[in-house]
């Protein structure tokens, strides 16, 4: 069952769980919706359908099937226009996007702009919300206590990605694809074990999981505070991973990013 998050006068956003951890992202006005990687057609369908809502628009941020296969059969039954990154090699985008364009979403008053986050993917894009109320739907790039894995891109993509998104407002609303937090937390105890900001984010998590609830959407201050790939800087982390061997002491800071990445991969 969706779950409402973050009601303003004119928009909502609506946490579409799919799959085994994915979370599809319905963005709607109580008429008109617009859905952020729609790996799944059906949970998407369901939540259009139970609040009797239109949908308006697709966008993705980049090609792996779980963000994308559900893409088919919502064009089956809706004649939308599908935004999406302009170098990750999805065919059914018709409005490729990339660093600095901007899209007004179709139905909606919403105004966003597109960011270049390559590492997950070579072509990943996010999709920013700025103003009062800013919001950052980021797929595999940041996670909440975590980022997404290297599949394409180098260390020095996925660190500057990461510095990019966290250079955001810090009230910026953090709209990842996956429910990792738990297993992320987990990792940046043993990365950073005397971040007092971890410390207490730790149980807090885990009471929103416990009530069934998402432990996302999170917050750009959040993730300064207590992810360790946004926080690859910090002498302590890299004492830590010099400790654990899996690191030079004296490493510069991306090589401290690749071993935490490496180190995450089998933890």
């Amino acid at each position: 069952m969706s779950k409402p998050l973050i009601p303003n006068p004119a928009l909502s956003v609506l946490a579409v769980p799919a799959f085994n951890d994915n979370y599809l992202w319905l963005i709607h006005d109580g008429t008109h919706a617009a859905v952020v990687d729609p790996g799944d057609a059906q949970p998407v369908l369901a939540a259009l359908r139970s609040r009797g809502l239109t949908l308006t628009a697709i966008l993705l941020t980049h090609h792996h099937a779980d963000h994308i296969g559900g893409v088919p059969q919502l064009l089956q039954h809706y004649d939308v226009p599908v935004f999406g990154p302009r170098h990750d090699g999805i065919a059914v985008v018709t409005h490729p996007l990339g660093e600095g364009d901007q899209l007004t979403v179709p139905g909606l008053h919403l105004d966003l702009a597109a960011l270049d986050v390559p590492g997950h993917t070579l072509g990943h894009i996010a999709y920013v919300r700025n103003g009062a109320a800013p919001w950052l739907f980021c797929g595999d790039t940041l996670f909440a206590g975590g980022c997404g894995r290297l599949f394409e891109g180098t260390p020095a993509q996925m660190a500057a990605s990461l510095d990019k998104l966290a250079a955001l407002p810090p009230a910026t609303q953090v709209f990842c694809a996956h429910e990792y937090t738990l297993s992320n937390l987990r990792f940046a105890l043993a990365v950073e074990p005397s971040n007092e900001a971890l410390r207490a984010r730790v149980p807090a998590e885990a009471a929103k999981r416990e009530r069934g609830e998402p432990t996302v959407p999170s917050t750009i201050a959040l993730e300064r505070a207590t992810n360790p790939f946004i926080r690859y800087r910090e002498t302590a982390i890299a004492q830590q991973l010099a400790q654990a061997g899996k690191v030079a002491a004296d490493a510069a800071p991306v090589a401290v990013f690749a071993a935490l990445r490496e180190w995450k991969n089998h933890f």
